[in-house]
């Protein structure tokens, strides 16, 4: 799948590493994606039961027929590249320095679905901030790993790789490649493990201080929700009362999310194993990628890019999405990756206790919208707060100029 540099047994140098998919491996995916046996079409008129059968089936028709991995496989190989081994295992990461010496170094963190690939829209902006609109001396030093079990990364054999593990390894990471100060940003689980990162936890007798190299960091799913008004909104149960506002809404929207589009982390989170056919069948690992709803009830955003009736603007394309899709196919890492959710014991967006300095965004068609009034409990030292009236849970996708933006913000008084 990759050519790397050798390496003998415990190395821990940083070694290149090129994208390179066999022939093989894409001929096998076409065959399957042919060979498909589709279900009966379903009962409703619309996606209460799931993606629905004829947006499954013209994606695949177009992803046999007219997509293309190699173009992806080429702009992946446009960054450098590099794969070196933490806590026994091999990170794969992008690591791109910008032309400014003293830019800030970031690590970019994702999530599930996500990849690397989620986040290369980023990096023009973040380390060439002068062509995007603003000064040099927002600049950053972007590293995006690959999480444990994700893309080009190793995959775990053993217990133990959750979200504190995984900071853990970031925060070796950025020192190895000899960061003495730099900051962390992340959304979905990249989000949970920049707050582990930076101190957080929920039970605070478990709490670990920040590392002293991280200066900051920045979320676009913000660990703000009280844990009793999580159980609550999990288990379906009404508006506690005396919530109104800004924070009976973002409850409303948990409680429908949670009702309707939860059910993927509920499998993940007690049976991954059980996944074997994300392992064999490319439209299964494709549906379950895309089921997720915005928290409304509604379709969200990745099926309005799907259906091209898109009701915000929006950067995210179909090729995007089966560009992430076809990494995990060609990794074999939809199992792999699922077992993040096995692992973690962390209540999943709940506040966590964290001190460093914060930016929160929260955009229009996340799961949740994030009050300011739940930001400045859950973060003391929150420094930046922004809320878009577009964009979704894929921020770095959908809006990668509006997150870059809130990204300099959020640094731009800690440098």
């Amino acid at each position: 799948m990759a050519i790397v540099a050798e390496k003998s047994a415990g190395d821990t140098t940083i070694r290149p590493f090129t994208i390179d998919a066999p022939a093989a491996d894409l001929e096998d995916l076409r065959a399957r994606i042919a060979a498909t046996r589709w279900p009966e079409k379903e009962t409703v008129e619309d996606d209460s039961q799931g993606v629905q059968l004829a947006l499954m089936q013209d994606l695949a028709r177009y992803w046999l027929t007219e997509y293309d991995w190699r173009k992806c496989e080429a702009r992946l190989n446009d960054v450098p590249n590099f794969i070196t081994e933490i806590d026994g295992l091999d990170i794969h990461f992008v690591h791109v320095r910008s032309k400014q010496e003293d830019a800030l170094p970031l690590v970019v963190c994702h999530g599930w679905p996500g990849s690397i690939v989620e986040q290369l829209k980023l990096i023009g902006p973040l380390t060439d901030p002068t062509a995007h609109g603003a000064n040099a001396s927002d600049a950053f030093h972007v590293v995006i790993p690959s999480m444990p079990g994700y893309g080009f990364s190793g995959k775990p054999t053993t217990t133990g790789w959750d979200p504190v593990r995984i900071g853990k390894a970031y925060v070796e990471l950025m020192k190895r490649l000899g960061y003495e100060r730099f900051a962390a940003q992340g959304g979905d689980w990249g989000a949970i493990v920049a707050d582990v990162m930076a101190g957080g936890r929920t039970d605070p007798a478990a709490a670990e201080p920040a590392p002293p190299e991280l200066i900051g960091i920045h979320t676009n799913l913000g660990g703000v929700i009280p844990p009793d008004l999580f159980t609550a909104s999990f288990i379906g149960a009404p508006a506690p009362v005396g919530l109104s506002g800004e924070a009976l809404s973002t409850y409303e929207q948990l409680r429908t999310f949670f009702a309707t589009h939860a059910a993927y982390g509920l499998v993940m989170s007690t049976r991954p194993q059980t996944l074997y056919g994300l392992a064999d069948s490319p439209v299964d690992l494709a549906a379950f990628m895309l089921d997720h709803g915005d928290g409304s009830g509604q379709p969200g955003l990745v099926q309005q890019v799907l259906e091209e009736r898109l009701e915000r603007p929006s950067d995210l394309t179909r090729d995007d999405l089966l560009d992430n899709i076809t990494l995990f196919w060609l990794t074999n890492t939809g199992v792999s990756s699922a077992r993040l959710y096995w692992e973690s014991k962390l209540p999943p967006i709940s506040v966590k206790g964290v001190k460093t300095p914060v930016g929160v965004s929260t955009f229009a068609d996340e799961v949740y919208r994030v009050p300011r009034s739940w930001a400045e409990q859950a973060y003391p030292n929150l420094v930046y707060y922004n809320e878009h009236d577009r964009g979704g849970h894929f921020a770095a996708w959908e809006q990668p100029q509006l997150l870059s933006e809130d990204v300099r913000a959020t640094f731009r008084s800690l440098r």
